[in-house]
Parts: structure tokens; sequence; C-alpha cells
């Protein structure tokens, strides 16, 4: 019969228990110590202990289907940074060339590490908080810096929920609202407003009419009334979609997972049927080797692979803590990861295709308007008209033609050529135009998108896309809260879920004021980058040498079935701790280097400038930073010092024993393996030592070791007993 077969474990239990029975029926009958003593087999009736793989094992939520549980961990990974970050990197760092390093690092780093993560969740069956406190006590702060790092992530990103909502909502208007500069009119004229004249009728729209943005950090200006409102908006979603947990997000994923691929797939068919699309594509795929040698590349790559699969923010251990323990999460993280590889690839053709598209547009405007200079040049004799070749046409000039004459001209003209104010009008330049973040979101693909036919039906669709796109990295998010503080602290979900959105809601007021966007980009500077990477080291380094590589391999083939690769053995223990170590060092350099600023809008000069931070400003950057990662230290030194007494029902002494709470000595270590899970028929039988505990009279607290068969014990108390020696047993 299977090891892990039910009828096995049962019988295996009752050996045990029949075990300490005859025990106690050997002992001298005239004790009368012993006979008022109680014995407890860990209250099995009351608390209903039943061994893994029992029918009642905990009554913890379960996924409908595989395909749910799939979408649900593509949809958390699978974000915002696909569409609006990968795109700009692929273009800043060589090119098609960036996809190297970046398949490279997928899989020293990524998978490697989003496997770790799926098989610690799915077979401890707990939230970040219990699963590091669980193989760990002293490393117990990694599971409370994870919900740090996510609360603060979830204030901001919901506020981007909150902007796609706002554009959505006015992109049922024909023309689209930010398709002209709008015109300013006073008792004799109307003329165009001077700060959209100076930029572009998107720019305007994104700064003047969504965000009001004020010019700097420290003019709050008060409370955007519109964003205020779709912020409660996109929180009241959230919430509706978590407040039953798996039960109800599950559902909504099978929308918020797979319309974005239909977006997708919808653009990128549109894309290549508009003129210019196959430039951007071409420009996107074509390799410049020399950039992808360069270090920062190599930096830039690894970074994204280690946010674009959601490390460290505990949600893919809530994800897979729903899981059943013989699910192969092996086969998970390979297919999510590249799922989420394939989605940055089609992202970016979409971008480049919608770009080169829009390249082309800005590209005509550019050669009209500089044609006209021209034939005002030659009217005016500043250049002559034989030095024009005879099939050129001014009245339609060509891409071809006007590039000829710009050449031309500027060879005869050498000296004098920069005082005549042409421009070269190359695809290439326009299509050079580093833009990420809300500046490709909101700026440059809302003017593309003026420009399609049917424009507010695509733009509809685009916003929806990033609506989802979003909602699903909230779900993983939001879920990474409340799943260990639910298993920590056995709260309901539903009061929890609803307590924890109004409170990001009320805290996230800040960023729907008019310098709000400006907090944004300070905490996603700051209150993820750092403390994430080395959330994800520590969670490395604690499984691969304070638990033990060896112990974790057999679990995964207790688990699983099957050995995991050696290749990963090598990763966990030497390659993937050295790789995020030299990216945490990287990255406090390149911080370093550049000091901490935001980019402000300027509304007399209708453009960005780069500002310091305050000194408050600086301040709250740090303590960004100091707050999520505290308790890793705090809760290691409260273990490591025993400053907390266990009775006390405190953090410290907390741990997990098959889905229920017990409590455990501050300096319970694995003498054998706690998430591994051997049948007792492999092991020796219980030493009357180490696996019958008693309650010494006038002890404070229930003293708990660790069984023989490396599980918590399995419980054998001797309940109101006078002290009396071990050997007396």
């Amino acid at each position: 019969m299977p090891k892990n077969s039910k009828v096995t474990k049962r019988e295996l239990d009752d050996d045990v228990v029949e075990s300490v029975k005859d025990l106690l029926s050997n002992e001298d009958s005239g004790d009368e110590s012993f006979k008022k003593s109680e014995l407890v087999v860990d209250d099995l009736d009351k608390e209903g202990d039943i061994e893994e793989g029992s029918d009642i094992e905990d009554e913890r939520p379960a996924w409908n289907s595989k395909l749910q549980y799939i979408l649900a961990q593509v949809g958390f990974s699978v974000g915002l940074g696909n569409v609006w970050r990968f795109p700009y990197l692929c273009q800043k760092n060589g090119g098609g060339a960036y996809l190297v390093p970046y398949l490279i690092l997928l899989l020293v780093i990524g998978i490697p590490l989003f496997f770790l993560e799926l098989s610690v969740g799915q077979r401890i069956r707990r939230g970040s908080i219990g699963v590091w406190n669980y193989i760990s006590p002293k490393m117990g702060g990694i599971g409370f810096a994870s919900c740090i790092v996510c609360l603060f992530v979830a204030l901001y990103y919901n506020v981007i929920i909150g902007w796609s909502l706002f554009y959505f909502s006015q992109s049922f208007q024909h023309p689209l609202p930010w398709d002209q500069c709008p015109l300013v009119k006073n008792s004799s004229s109307a003329f165009v407003e001077p700060e959209c004249e100076k930029s572009s009728a998107t720019t305007y729209y994104w700064y003047r009419e969504a965000l009001n943005i004020s010019n700097s950090i420290s003019e709050g200006g008060g409370l955007n009334w519109k964003m205020t409102i779709c912020l409660l908006a996109a929180w009241v979603l959230v919430c509706l979609a978590m407040i039953k947990g798996i039960q109800s997000s599950g559902k909504v994923m099978y929308f918020s997972s797979l319309f974005p691929y239909v977006v997708l797939t919808c653009f990128l068919v549109r894309a290549l049927l508009l003129n210019g699309s196959v430039d951007g594509i071409r420009h996107m795929f074509t390799p410049k080797i020399e950039i992808m040698l360069e270090p920062k590349v190599w930096r830039e790559a690894a970074t994204q692979v280690f946010f674009a699969l959601g490390l460290g923010f505990g949600g893919v251990i809530a994800f897979s803590s729903y899981n059943k323990r013989d699910n192969n999460c092996h086969f998970d993280a390979v297919l999510v990861s590249f799922i989420n590889f394939f989605t940055s690839v089609l992202a970016t053709l979409v971008v480049f295709a919608v770009l080169g598209f829009k390249a082309n547009i800005m590209n005509e405007s550019c050669i009209t308007k500089n044609t006209v200079k021209i034939v005002k040049f030659l009217e005016a004799g500043n250049l002559s008209w034989k030095n024009v070749p005879h099939h050129v046409n001014f009245s339609s000039m060509t891409a071809q033609d006007y590039q000829l004459v710009f050449d031309i001209f500027k060879k005869v003209k050498e000296e004098e050529f920069e005082g005549l104010g042409l421009d070269a009008c190359q695809i290439e330049d326009e299509l050079n135009k580093s833009v990420q973040g809300t500046g490709l979101a909101f700026i440059a693909f809302t003017e593309a998108m003026t420009h399609f036919p049917a424009s507010p039906f695509w733009s509809v669709m685009f916003f929806l896309m990033l609506v989802n796109l979003g909602l699903g990295s909230m779900f993983g998010t939001i879920e990474g809260i409340t799943t260990p503080i639910v298993d920590t602290f056995k709260v309901r979900k539903e009061p929890l879920t609803v307590c924890c959105c109004l409170l990001a809601f009320c805290i996230g007021l800040i960023f729907v004021q008019r310098s709000g966007n400006y907090f944004v980009t300070m905490f996603d500077d700051y209150s993820a980058t750092l403390p994430l990477l080395i959330v994800v080291i520590l969670e490395n380094v604690t499984v691969a040498w304070i638990y033990g590589m060896d112990k974790f391999m057999d679990d995964l083939k207790d688990m699983l079935g099957f050995t995991p690769n050696k290749y990963y053995y090598y990763m966990w223990k030497y390659v993937s701790p050295i790789l995020l170590s030299i990216l945490l060092i990287a990255s406090i350099v390149q911080m370093g280097i550049s000091p901490p600023g935001y980019y402000a809008w300027i509304a007399e000069k209708a453009s960005e400038e780069r500002q310091s931070y305050p000194p408050w400003g600086l301040a709250v950057c740090v303590s960004l930073i100091i707050i999520a990662l505290l308790p890793v230290p705090l809760v290691f030194i409260v273990r490591f010092c025993n400053l907390i007494d266990d009775s006390t029902g405190s953090l410290a002494s907390v741990s997990y024993k098959r889905g229920r709470i017990i409590k455990e000595t501050s300096n319970l270590e694995d003498d054998a393996s706690l998430i591994h899970a051997k049948i007792q028929s492999e092991m020796p039988s219980p030493n009357i030592g180490t696996s019958i505990y008693r309650k010494q009279t006038g002890s404070p607290s229930l003293t708990v070791d660790t069984a023989p068969n490396g599980r918590y014990g399995i419980g054998y108390l001797m309940a109101d007993m006078p002290d009396m020696p071990e050997s007396d047993l």
C-alpha cells in the first residue's frame, strides 16, 4: 500500500497509542501518584488531530481545480510591470539581445526561488508567517517582513488601478478627451492652453486633468476628488473579490487572468495592420551586443526577473498553501515562470508595434512642419533651389525625399545649418525615446490610440486590461497579508479583509492628493526593492543553510514522489545566494550613486524636472526600508535571547502542527525534519524519554519536545502529576 495511504497512517497512529497504553498497564498499580495522573493523548478526540491525508485533516480551503490555481499564480506574477517595465528595459538594454541575460537569470534565479516558495507553502500549508516560523523559529521575522512589504505595495499599487479606472471611465467619448489641447476663452478671443501647447494633449491631460499635480512633493494641495473616488472603487473591487478568500477570488481569476491575453492578442493583430508597426518591432529585436555586455544590463535583468515572479511578497506561498500536498509544484514553477516570460515578450511586441505606428505619425508631423520651414527659406533666398533634386515634391514630401534634402542642405550650409533649426525627423530617434511606467501607459500609449480607427473602443479595452492586470497582482498581494494573519491569529477571513481594505484606503489617501504621484514614486522605489531582495536572500539562506539542503531535498522527495534534479540543490545552496548578494550590493551602490529624488512636473515650464527629496522625504524613504525589515532582527533577538516567556502566548512561542497552532519552547530546533513527514514505520519506536511528556506540578507552562519521528511530538502529556524522575517510568 502506498506510503501516504490514509488507512496505513490511521493504523500507525493506533499502534503508537497502543504502545503507550502497554507501557502504562505495566506500571506499579500501587503507585498512588501514578493512579492520580491523567493521560492526555494530545486531545485526539477533542482537537481532531488527524494525520496528513485524512479526510478531515484541517478545514483549510482548497482550489476548485488546478486550472484555477495556475491562473491565480499567473495573475499574481503577470502584472503591470510586464506591460510597461519589460518593454522599456528591452529597448534600453540592447533590444533583442536583452532577452539572453533575462532568460539566463530566469533559469538561475527565477525558477529555483519560485519553486522554493511554492514547495514550502504547499508542504506546510500556511502563509508566510507560519512557514518561516515552522522552518526556523528564530527566522520567523521573515514572514512578518513579507506582510509589511505587501501592505506597502498594496497601498500604492491600488492607486495605479484607480488611475486606470479613471481613464477607463473617460474612454466612452468620441473624440477621446485627451485627443486635442483645450481652448481657453477670454472676452476677445480663444487660444490653446499654453501648458498643453508646450507639451502635448495627452501629457497635459495626464498631469493637469487626471492628477492635477502640484509642483513638488512638499505642496500637498488637498485631495483630488476624482482620483479619491476611483481609489475607493478600486478597493471595493478588491474587497469584494477577496472577502471569501480563494473561494471568491479564484472565480474572478478566470476573467482577470485570461482577459489581458485576449486584449494583448487583439492589440497585436490590430497594430500589425497599422503603418509603421514593423519599424517598431524591427527596432525592438535589433540586437545591440555591446550594450548587453554591460554589468548594469545584468543587474536590471536580475531585478526584473526577481520582481516579475512576485518573489518575497508571500502571495506565492499563500496561494500554494491551498494546494494538495502531493501537487507537482515543480511543474507549476516552470510553467508559470515561462508563461510570465512569454507574456512579457507578447506585451513588448504589442508596445513596440504601437510605438512604431506612433513614431511614424510623429515623423510625418515632423516632416510636414520642417518642409514648411524649408520652403520659407527657399523663398527668402536663405537656401538655393538649385540644390533641390528635381523629383522632390514639397506638397507631398516623403520621408526618403525629406532625408535627401536634409542631408544636401546640411552639407551645403555646413556652418550655417544649425541656425536654420531644421530637425532630422528620423523614426529611430522617436523610438529611442525611453518611456516606461505611467509615462508609457497614460501618455505614449494613449497618444497612439487617438490615431487608431474607433479609438474609444481600443482605449476602453486597453484600460480594462490594465485594471485586470492590476487586480490579479493585488489579489496575490492581499492574500500575502490576510492568509498569514488568519493562520497565526485564527481570525475570521471576512472581517479581516474588510478591515484591511478600509485601513489601506484611509492610508492611501496620501496618494490621491495633488502631490500623490510623487509619493507613489517614493513607495515604488524604496518600500519594496531592497526589503524584498533581503527577504528572498534570507528565505534562501534559511532553507539551504539553517534548515539544511539535504533535509529539504528529502522533504521534496516525500512530497512530490521524486527527487528534484541536483541542479536545484546547487542553485539553492550556492549560486542563488551568491548572485542575490551581488545584486543586493549592486542595488545599494546604485542608490549611493543616484541620490534619492523624483521627477516633478513644473507647470510653468510644462516639463519634468528632477528634484531632491526634502529632509522629511529622505526620512520617510529610510523609514520605509527600516520598518519593512525590522521584524527580522526583532524576532531573532526575542527568540535567541528568550526575552518573552512561552507561557504568555506570545508570537515567539507560536508554532504549527498539522494545521493547528501549538506552543513550543523558544529553543526548539529542528533536530529532525520539520517539513519532512516520514511515516512511523520507517522510524524507531517512540523513546520513553522523548515521546512521553509530563506537566510538572506548579510548572508555568506546558513543555513540548520534538518527537523522534521528526514532527512536533504526537503529544503524550502527563497532566497534574507530582514530580518524579524519568526513570520511574
